[in-house]
């Protein structure tokens, strides 16, 4: 595969041309799909990159434990169903946000500023 191809593939994420390389040599796309992974992470801003590659490891490992594509995937789909719905998961954490602003909406109301109005005459 050229420099050229290799670019193809990683400005597109054309389903048909990864599963087309991913038939005809694995080996080219594994590199491809570690570099685009790779090209992701370094577009996200700094602070983010330390956990993306964290999460990546952690995608990586459930792969490795699973014995075919469908075991990997089923894994995968359970950790994202289990960071959405598990304890501490995004459910959770938009009740406690829910329930902050509820409180919130209960507190007393903020102290009401009293203007005095100058009333504009007319030239009439």
């Amino acid at each position: 595969m050229t420099q050229r191809d290799a670019k193809k593939y990683l400005d597109s994420m054309d389903f048909d041309l990864w599963s087309d390389l991913a038939k005809k040599d694995i080996n080219t796309f594994e590199s491809m799909r570690l570099a685009a992974i790779e090209e992701f992470i370094e577009s996200a801003p700094e602070r983010h990159r330390h956990r993306l590659r964290c999460l990546q490891w952690r995608i990586d490992q459930e792969r490795r434990l699973s014995h075919s594509p469908m075991g990997a995937c089923i894994r995968i789909s359970r950790m994202m169903w289990e960071s959405l719905v598990g304890d501490d998961g995004l459910v959770d954490h938009l009740r406690d946000l829910s329930s902050t602003c509820k409180e919130d909406s209960l507190s007393p109301e903020p102290l009401s500023y009293q203007a005095k109005v100058i009333p504009i005459r007319s030239k009439h």
